[in-house]
């Protein structure tokens, strides 16, 4: 219902590399993920409050994949079922 949708899939020197369509019920409309391994090392979303998606990216970067879903998953924005947070922890478990 509120899931992501893989758009793309790719590793390079080690590095996952992935980009995700959100659904329709958050602002953001994309989020690009790459992992070193199990550790985040970057997230880009594109669209959404730009503060609030920067802002997790950068707290986000560097911590291991299963601890960022740990702590975003199941975050609900404006009684919508998912957020732009949950929408990350989600993108993270299809990789």
């Amino acid at each position: 219902m509120h899931e992501v949708t893989l758009l793309s899939k790719k590793e390079e020197d080690g590095i996952q590399k992935a980009s995700f369509q959100t659904c329709d019920a958050v602002c953001s409309k994309q989020i690009d993920i790459e992992l070193d391994g199990d550790i985040v090392k970057s997230v880009k979303y594109t669209g959404g409050c730009h503060g609030n998606t920067q802002g997790l990216s950068a707290l986000v970067q560097g911590m291991k994949k299963a601890d960022v879903i740990a702590r975003l998953e199941g975050i609900n924005c404006k009684a919508r079922g998912t957020s732009c947070p949950d929408q990350l922890a989600r993108a993270l478990k299809m990789m």
